[in-house]
């Protein structure tokens, strides 16, 4: 006998889902602008969500058995459905308002780095601050200073820009052997690090790259090489024996400039064979050459950003009408150099011990 399934309705739409679904999920089965924004929930991680806040909602009726009203904002990724559930989104002044001030709190020490940082163009926290943050800030302290530091032989970590969404965290300890890395003290003086600058070295560490929201992990063999609007993705794989070999290539012409896991409209990895397709550090850093790769085609990406223009597929040439109009192919209308006497015998250039001139021109070879 199936579960039975809850209606769930979101800004005026009605879904149904599983029970023990969230409102974040269920918002997302609508997909569109009712999906409230998320920086820290990631649903391949467990135990990830509830950190940031941005993905705040208003339930206007908890259940049908009980339609009263929460009578506060709730976080949509750690609050599961109920039947009959009704939830306001974008449709609510208070959550508009309240997305305005996490946004703001996130850029009370987040650096205007767009210009220099690899992330621009494909980050998270650009595209919400475009959607609901200020203008300006009201903010007038000096913002938290860290120096950058290298976790490792191929991440760089920019705490400077770190929102503190703990998904790094969450991949270290659930996709490898053991994590050396985390939170370290409390407060404005939180920080993610190693314990004494450790090196993270494990097999599947350039995953954290790719959860990352924000431009605080990069890739130290892809920085400031190319920015991503000016690269062409494409979908490849190999035959690996540590992942699943399914990967997005970062071309610019036939050359390589970066390998990453095949992300979903949400900004998640894809799942691969009914498992997430994270892709180990020999597939993202050492295979840097179309050659070790089979080419699937070019990658869609599911963003509103420069990256998923101009790929130049299903050209169309424009329309010739000549030969429509002259119901066959066009003729030679008129023979221009004829015409022109720009061949006229007689007259060389290079022959002339002047600039040419009028008379020149009239008089042949008369000086």
């Amino acid at each position: 006998m199936s579960e039975q399934l809850f209606k769930v309705t979101i800004d005026n739409i009605t879904v149904e889902v599983e029970p023990g679904t969230t409102i974040l999920l269920a918002a997302r089965k609508i997909g569109g602008d009712v999906t409230p924004p998320a920086m820290c929930f990631y649903s391949k991680l467990k135990g990830s969500g509830g950190k940031c806040r941005t993905c705040l909602v208003e339930v206007a009726a908890g259940s049908a058995a009980d339609p009263r009203p929460m009578p506060k904002l709730v976080a949509s990724c750690r609050t599961n459905v109920m039947d009959g559930m009704v939830v306001k989104s974008i449709t609510s002044e208070k959550v508009l308002d309240a997305r305005k001030g996490v946004v703001e709190f996130l850029l009370l020490n987040h650096p205007l780095d767009c210009p220099i940082c690899d992330q621009a163009g494909e980050c998270h926290l650009q595209d919400l601050s475009y959607e609901h943050g200020s203008e300006g800030t009201r903010y007038e302290f000096q913002r938290r200073l860290f120096e950058r530091e290298d976790i490792g032989p191929y991440i760089q970590l920019h705490m400077t820009r770190c929102i503190l969404c703990y998904r790094c965290t969450y991949v270290a300890d659930q996709l490898t052997d053991k994590r050396v890395h985390g939170i370290l003290d409390r407060g404005e003086h939180a920080e993610i690090s190693t314990y004494i600058s450790k090196a993270i070295d494990n097999d599947f560490s350039g995953n954290m790259i790719d959860v990352c929201p924000v431009g605080a992990l990069t890739d130290r063999t892809f920085r400031f090489k190319q920015r991503v609007w000016f690269l062409k993705p494409m979908n490849a794989h190999r035959d690996c024996d540590k992942c699943c070999g399914k990967v997005t290539l970062w071309n610019r012409g036939d050359e390589v400039f970066r390998v990453t896991a095949r992300k979903d409209e949400w900004g998640e990895v894809e799942d691969v064979d009914g498992k997430t397709g994270w892709i180990c550090n020999t597939c993202r850093f050492d295979k840097k050459r179309s050659s070790d790769w089979v080419i699937e085609g070019p990658r869609k990406i599911s963003r509103h950003s420069v990256i998923s223009a101009g790929h130049y597929e299903k050209i169309k040439k424009p329309t010739e009408v000549m030969e429509q109009l002259m119901g066959q192919k066009p003729r030679l209308l008129m023979d221009i150099h004829q015409v022109s006497e720009v061949n006229k015998p007689g007259v060389h250039l290079s022959e002339l011990p002047g600039p040419p001139k009028k008379d020149v021109y009239e008089g042949g070879n008369q000086q």
